[in-house]
């Protein structure tokens, strides 16, 4: 068995955090693990792009364009980027809330509306499955969580081969004593929001 997951955002969203829990879950269940990251301007909101791969005798973080068994996207428009990395079989969870670039902000540009990302994204793969992370997170008490969130719907994943309850041990492990009522609550959220779906 062999599993890649490819995980995009944009600096600040936790992109690397996410990587870290799921490369040391995967560690922690016996297999091999390999990751590669890939940062833009990461602190201007910039791409960031890590590449995780695990199973029995992973011998490189590098996959081959378009085999990534999960697209776990953190930013609507980096979801549309990151579509060439994976196949119309690949399982994508997609995140609807955007972190707006700066010339977007300044009212230079403007972002394209969320429902046209979508059907973006669901002309080439027949498994998306939306996300309002940054929301379900503010609900669970602070936006910051909003990567917990993904960890417990990437958890929720049909056929995903990691325990749930071993991503949510690691992250709590990960993520500083004062946080971990939120980060908990916001995993078990995210887990709920894509059961529900």
């Amino acid at each position: 068995m062999k599993y890649s997951i490819q995980i995009v955002g944009v600096g600040g969203q936790g992109v690397l955090l996410a990587s870290m829990v799921l490369g040391n879950a995967a560690m922690r269940a016996g297999h091999d693990v390999m990751m590669s990251e890939v940062h833009g301007m990461a602190q201007r909101g910039g791409s960031v792009r890590s590449t995780l791969r695990f199973g029995d005798e992973v011998a490189s973080p590098l996959e081959a364009t378009g085999a990534a068994d999960l697209i776990m996207s953190f930013e609507p428009v980096e979801t549309v980027r990151a579509l060439p990395l994976g196949n119309r079989q690949s399982a994508v969870i997609m995140n609807l809330d955007p972190v707006l670039p700066g010339n977007v902000a300044a009212g230079f540009e403007t972002y394209p509306e969320i429902k046209d990302l979508v059907d973006e994204v669901r002309k080439v793969n027949d498994n998306v499955i939306t996300i309002e992370a940054t929301k379900i997170a503010i609900e669970a008490g602070k936006a910051v969580a909003a990567n917990a969130v993904m960890i417990g719907a990437v958890a929720a994943v049909k056929g995903f081969p990691l325990d749930k309850d071993l991503l949510k041990e690691v992250l709590l492990e990960k993520v500083p004593p004062k946080a971990r009522d939120l980060n908990s609550v916001a995993f078990d959220m995210g887990y709920a929001a894509m059961q529900a779906q």
